[in-house]
């Protein structure tokens, strides 16, 4: 493990320590994005932002932290689409749309009952995305973030930009407890993106500069990684090829 994967480590256990202690998060959340008790509460104050309102294509994270927003995004009409989890499926997102829910959005916003009802579309397939939310584990004020450490994150904001479905004007929120929030400098990878705005119960910060990568960073993938993903396997036999 590289010196900033180490430190990065340090900082997530430190941060699932800290929510397991206060009771702010489920127990049993270390090495997951934690499902944080005032999750619905930061979603509400999400559709607050003007990107909310004006947005109508969001990409939103699989976690249960976020299952309220990927909720309000169907209730206010806005197409969503989730990441399959760990990209283990080729096509690898699913398709939610608020004007053919065979189920309230309730119940399709869950992962698990996704995966049996909703239609799944490749990169090519998606329309340009308005508003990206993501999960994090820890995350500043300069909008450096940490997820749980597997990459998909990284790897699906990757795919979205390679594909040009995003544009300057795509926002990037993430949303978390406050005890998430750390007022000091994180470890950061060069591939790794920045959110623009957290969004946490009590407020909503805005970010600095915005950080996008242009494409995937094919150095930094794992044999093992690109093996387990198939969109990526995919690619890698053409790029090989």
């Amino acid at each position: 493990m590289a010196d900033i994967d180490r430190a990065k480590w340090a900082v997530r256990e430190r941060v699932w320590a800290l929510l397991e202690q206060s009771g702010a998060a489920e127990a049993g959340g270390r090495g997951y994005i934690p499902a944080f008790s005032g999750a619905d509460e930061a979603a509400e104050r999400l559709t607050t932002l003007p990107a909310w309102q004006r947005g109508q294509v969001v990409k939103a994270v699989p976690d249960r932290a976020q299952l309220p927003v990927r909720v309000r995004a169907l209730k206010a009409g806005k197409i969503v689409y989730m990441a399959v989890p760990k990209l283990a499926e080729t096509p690898p997102f699913y398709l939610l749309d608020p004007h053919n829910l065979p189920v309230p959005a309730e119940e399709v916003a869950d992962r698990v009952v996704a995966a049996r009802i909703a239609r799944r579309v490749d990169v090519d397939e998606m329309r340009p995305v308005d508003l990206v939310v993501c999960g994090s584990v820890a995350v500043n004020r300069a909008g450096v973030r940490l997820g749980k450490g597997a990459g998909y994150s990284d790897i699906e904001i990757a795919l979205l930009a390679e594909a040009g479905l995003l544009s300057s004007q795509t926002i990037i929120v993430t949303t978390v407890d406050e005890l998430q929030v750390l007022d000091e400098d994180l470890p950061e990878d060069e591939h790794d993106f920045r959110a623009d705005f957290i969004v946490t119960p009590e407020r909503v910060i805005e970010c600095g500069s915005p950080k996008r990568p242009t494409g995937l960073s094919w150095e930094r993938l794992s044999p093992e990684k690109i093996a387990a993903i198939p969109l990526l396997a995919k690619r890698a036999s053409c790029r090989d090829g």
